[in-house]
Protein backbone atom coordinates (compact mmCIF):
# COMPACT_ATOMS: atom_id res chain seq x y z
CA UNK A 1 0.00 0.00 0.00
CA UNK A 2 1.47 3.09 -1.26
CA UNK A 3 2.27 5.69 1.74
CA UNK A 4 -0.15 8.67 2.08
CA UNK A 5 1.37 12.08 1.48
CA UNK A 6 0.54 13.96 4.42
CA UNK A 7 2.07 17.09 5.34
CA UNK A 8 5.60 16.90 7.36
CA UNK A 9 4.16 17.93 10.12
CA UNK A 10 2.11 15.23 10.89
CA UNK A 11 5.05 12.76 9.86
CA UNK A 12 7.03 14.61 12.75
CA UNK A 13 4.22 13.56 15.27
CA UNK A 14 4.34 10.50 13.95
CA UNK A 15 8.19 10.27 14.94
CA UNK A 16 7.47 11.77 18.18
CA UNK A 17 4.97 8.40 18.82
CA UNK A 18 7.43 6.02 17.58
CA UNK A 19 9.55 5.76 20.32
CA UNK A 20 8.29 4.02 23.54
CA UNK A 21 5.02 4.78 25.14
CA UNK A 22 2.05 7.00 25.49
CA UNK A 23 1.71 9.93 25.16
CA UNK A 24 -0.59 12.91 25.52
CA UNK A 25 -0.86 15.64 23.08
CA UNK A 26 0.34 18.26 26.04
CA UNK A 27 3.60 15.83 25.95
CA UNK A 28 3.97 15.34 22.63
CA UNK A 29 4.00 19.35 22.53
CA UNK A 30 6.83 19.55 25.48
CA UNK A 31 8.91 17.11 23.58
CA UNK A 32 9.27 18.95 19.95
CA UNK A 33 10.17 22.13 22.10
CA UNK A 34 12.63 20.36 23.79
CA UNK A 35 13.86 18.57 20.54
CA UNK A 36 12.29 18.97 17.27
CA UNK A 37 12.29 22.88 17.81
CA UNK A 38 16.27 23.28 17.52
CA UNK A 39 16.36 21.70 13.63
CA UNK A 40 12.76 21.54 12.38
CA UNK A 41 9.95 23.86 14.30
CA UNK A 42 7.47 23.17 17.28
CA UNK A 43 4.10 22.69 15.71
CA UNK A 44 1.90 24.23 17.74
CA UNK A 45 -0.89 22.45 19.89
CA UNK A 46 -3.48 23.10 17.50
CA UNK A 47 -1.13 21.03 15.11
CA UNK A 48 -0.20 18.50 16.98
CA UNK A 49 -3.87 17.73 17.96
CA UNK A 50 -5.00 18.31 14.46
CA UNK A 51 -2.54 16.11 12.87
CA UNK A 52 -3.25 13.09 15.87
CA UNK A 53 -6.99 13.12 14.87
CA UNK A 54 -5.57 12.88 11.28
CA UNK A 55 -3.10 10.09 12.34
CA UNK A 56 -5.78 8.33 14.18
CA UNK A 57 -8.25 8.26 11.37
CA UNK A 58 -5.59 6.25 8.88
CA UNK A 59 -5.16 3.78 11.69
CA UNK A 60 -1.82 4.89 12.17
CA UNK A 61 -2.60 5.95 15.92
CA UNK A 62 -4.38 4.94 18.78
CA UNK A 63 -5.85 6.78 21.84
CA UNK A 64 -7.23 6.08 24.89
CA UNK A 65 -8.80 8.29 27.83
CA UNK A 66 -7.60 8.40 31.20
CA UNK A 67 -9.62 6.99 33.93
CA UNK A 68 -13.25 8.41 35.38
CA UNK A 69 -11.84 8.67 38.42
CA UNK A 70 -8.96 11.38 37.49
CA UNK A 71 -10.70 14.69 38.13
CA UNK A 72 -9.44 15.92 34.72
CA UNK A 73 -9.83 12.93 31.81
CA UNK A 74 -6.72 12.42 29.09
CA UNK A 75 -5.88 11.06 25.78
CA UNK A 76 -3.00 9.42 25.68
CA UNK A 77 -1.47 8.34 21.91
CA UNK A 78 0.43 5.73 20.53
CA UNK A 79 1.79 4.63 17.30
CA UNK A 80 -0.03 1.55 15.44
CA UNK A 81 2.24 -1.30 13.45
CA UNK A 82 0.34 -0.09 10.15
CA UNK A 83 1.74 3.57 11.71
CA UNK A 84 5.12 2.58 12.30
CA UNK A 85 5.56 0.53 8.93
CA UNK A 86 4.27 4.05 7.02
CA UNK A 87 6.39 6.17 9.35
CA UNK A 88 9.45 3.74 8.19
CA UNK A 89 8.52 3.78 4.49
CA UNK A 90 8.08 7.73 5.10
CA UNK A 91 11.95 8.21 6.46
CA UNK A 92 13.13 5.88 3.79
CA UNK A 93 11.68 7.03 0.97
CA UNK A 94 13.37 7.89 -2.41
CA UNK A 95 11.49 11.42 -2.78
CA UNK A 96 13.94 14.40 -2.64
CA UNK A 97 13.07 16.03 0.84
CA UNK A 98 13.03 19.24 -0.58
CA UNK A 99 15.35 22.60 -0.14
CA UNK A 100 16.06 23.85 3.22
CA UNK A 101 13.65 26.96 3.20
CA UNK A 102 15.53 30.01 5.28
CA UNK A 103 13.44 32.58 7.08
CA UNK A 104 15.90 34.54 9.38
CA UNK A 105 13.73 37.77 10.59
CA UNK A 106 16.64 39.19 11.61
CA UNK A 107 18.68 38.89 8.69
CA UNK A 108 15.50 40.77 6.49
CA UNK A 109 15.55 43.72 8.99
CA UNK A 110 19.39 44.03 8.83
CA UNK A 111 18.56 44.00 4.73
CA UNK A 112 16.58 46.67 5.43
CA UNK A 113 18.75 48.61 7.35
CA UNK A 114 18.92 51.86 5.46
CA UNK A 115 15.66 52.59 7.00
CA UNK A 116 16.55 52.03 10.70
CA UNK A 117 18.52 53.51 12.97
CA UNK A 118 22.03 52.08 13.42
CA UNK A 119 21.72 51.85 17.02
CA UNK A 120 18.77 50.14 17.08
CA UNK A 121 19.75 47.66 14.37
CA UNK A 122 22.98 46.92 16.29
CA UNK A 123 20.64 46.31 19.05
CA UNK A 124 18.86 43.73 17.49
CA UNK A 125 21.55 41.95 16.18
CA UNK A 126 23.07 41.72 19.85
CA UNK A 127 19.82 40.21 20.88
CA UNK A 128 20.02 38.14 18.01
CA UNK A 129 23.33 36.67 19.74
CA UNK A 130 22.00 36.44 23.24
CA UNK A 131 19.06 34.22 22.20
CA UNK A 132 21.01 31.94 19.87
CA UNK A 133 23.67 31.46 22.68
CA UNK A 134 20.12 30.60 24.98
CA UNK A 135 19.34 28.23 22.31
CA UNK A 136 22.57 26.54 22.59
CA UNK A 137 22.39 25.84 25.75
CA UNK A 138 18.84 24.55 25.39
CA UNK A 139 20.60 22.11 22.87
CA UNK A 140 23.29 21.51 25.30
CA UNK A 141 20.77 20.50 28.36
CA UNK A 142 18.22 18.23 25.62
CA UNK A 143 21.92 16.54 24.73
CA UNK A 144 22.62 16.30 28.40
CA UNK A 145 19.40 14.68 29.23
CA UNK A 146 19.51 12.06 26.17
CA UNK A 147 23.09 11.05 26.41
CA UNK A 148 23.15 7.25 26.96
CA UNK A 149 19.80 6.56 25.85
CA UNK A 150 20.18 4.05 23.10
CA UNK A 151 16.73 4.67 21.83
CA UNK A 152 17.77 7.91 21.31
CA UNK A 153 21.04 7.74 19.33
CA UNK A 154 19.33 9.30 16.34
CA UNK A 155 18.03 12.17 17.55
CA UNK A 156 21.41 12.68 19.75
CA UNK A 157 22.76 13.07 15.90
CA UNK A 158 19.82 15.14 15.48
CA UNK A 159 20.58 17.59 18.18
CA UNK A 160 24.50 17.21 17.94
CA UNK A 161 23.73 19.32 14.08
CA UNK A 162 21.56 22.03 15.98
CA UNK A 163 24.32 22.61 18.28
CA UNK A 164 26.75 23.17 15.38
CA UNK A 165 24.27 25.43 13.75
CA UNK A 166 23.97 27.29 16.57
CA UNK A 167 27.60 27.43 17.15
CA UNK A 168 27.64 28.87 13.76
CA UNK A 169 24.70 31.36 13.76
CA UNK A 170 26.31 32.82 16.63
CA UNK A 171 29.41 33.53 15.07
CA UNK A 172 27.88 34.51 11.73
CA UNK A 173 25.68 37.01 14.18
CA UNK A 174 28.52 38.26 15.59
CA UNK A 175 30.02 39.06 12.36
CA UNK A 176 27.46 40.85 10.91
CA UNK A 177 27.62 43.02 14.55
CA UNK A 178 30.99 43.80 13.54
CA UNK A 179 30.28 44.40 9.76
CA UNK A 180 27.35 46.89 11.39
CA UNK A 181 29.98 48.63 12.95
CA UNK A 182 32.24 49.14 10.55
CA UNK A 183 29.94 50.84 8.60
CA UNK A 184 30.01 53.81 10.87
CA UNK A 185 26.91 55.66 13.00
CA UNK A 186 24.63 56.29 9.76
CA UNK A 187 24.49 55.58 5.68
CA UNK A 188 22.26 56.62 3.84
CA UNK A 189 19.60 55.06 2.13
CA UNK A 190 20.73 53.82 -1.28
CA UNK A 191 19.37 54.47 -4.61
CA UNK A 192 15.74 52.05 -5.93
CA UNK A 193 17.52 49.51 -8.21
CA UNK A 194 16.65 49.87 -12.17
CA UNK A 195 14.34 47.86 -14.14
CA UNK A 196 15.72 46.73 -17.36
Amino acid sequence: MPTPRLPQTAWAVLGLLSFPGERTGYELKKWADSSLRFFYGAPAFSQIYAELRRLEGLGYVTSRRSGPDEPRAKRAYAITGEGRAALAAWAAGTDAPGAVSLKHPVLLRVWLGHLAEPERLRALVAEHVAHTERELKGVREALARADGVEAWAHPQIALRWSERRLEAEGELARGMLADLAALGPGQPAPDPPTCG
